[in-house]
């Protein structure tokens, strides 16, 4: 009998042993994929930025003016911004900025996010697309300082729409930025004054892989990521190289 209980207290054991090994492995593969689907989010988000990049960046006359694109230091596009919850009236969304180099390529996109007052939008709008570009750098270093108040830390103004734009003073490039959204496919020039514009950490370490400056992405210090590649793309594709 002695024997007996000894062999089912073994058993016991080594049952025990592959139950705690089989919930080991159980809780790996969670963690692989929840960094996946960090990983995919950020892809993702670089696909819809590029998307309404593109759309952007049509030479019909309800887009954003050649002229004006020929004058970026930098693009910021934010895809999808929706409104804040329990009815607050804010915004918030996630995006991309890219800095032009001065060989005309584009740098290393640096991951952002948007919140603040509901600025500028159409009634009844429960998310839009936002497009930023900036004619000068100030823009950029305010971004890079500690986030960017828009209208307070760089002017910003509502962008020139189609080839009445072309002509128009608001080429004279008195902004710092310039500002779009797009609801229901179409774009329109957006006032954001007030906006924070504010570097996303989190993404860029689950794209980057570690923990880097945004300044080095920008600053055309860091290899381009393969999650952001088609960002980079519609850049190259639909910015037109810059003017002085």
């Amino acid at each position: 009998m002695f024997a007996a209980l000894k062999k089912c207290t073994a058993v016991a054991i080594v049952s025990g042993v592959f139950v705690g090994s089989a919930a080991f492995a159980d809780d790996a593969p969670p963690k692989k994929a929840a960094e996946a689907e960090k990983m995919s989010d950020e892809a993702e988000r670089a696909v819809k930025a590029a998307a309404v990049l593109e759309a952007a960046a049509q030479s019909e006359d309800a887009e954003i003016p050649r002229a004006l694109l020929e004058k970026a230091w930098g693009v910021a596009v934010i895809p999808h911004v929706v409104k804040g919850a329990f009815g607050i009236g804010g915004r918030w969304g996630k995006g991309l900025v890219s800095e032009r180099m001065e060989d005309g390529s584009w740098s290393a996109p640096a991951y952002v996010s948007i919140g603040g007052a509901s600025y500028g939008f159409q009634v009844g709008v429960e998310a839009t697309d936002l497009v930023l570009v900036f004619t000068d750098r100030a823009g950029l270093e305010a971004l890079l300082d500690d986030g960017l108040k828009l209208g307070a830390d760089a002017g910003v103004t509502a962008g020139p729409i189609g080839r009445k734009g072309e002509i128009g003073t608001n080429l004279t490039l008195d902004s710092a930025i310039y500002s779009y959204s797009r609801s229901k496919g179409l774009f329109a020039g957006v006032s954001l004054d007030g906006a924070v514009v504010t570097v996303d950490d989190d993404a860029n370490r689950n794209v980057y892989g570690k923990d880097v400056s945004h300044e080095a992405l920008l600053s055309g210090k860091v290899g381009k990521a393969a999650a952001t590649a088609p960002f980079v793309k519609a850049l190259q594709s639909h910015v037109p190289k810059r003017q002085a």
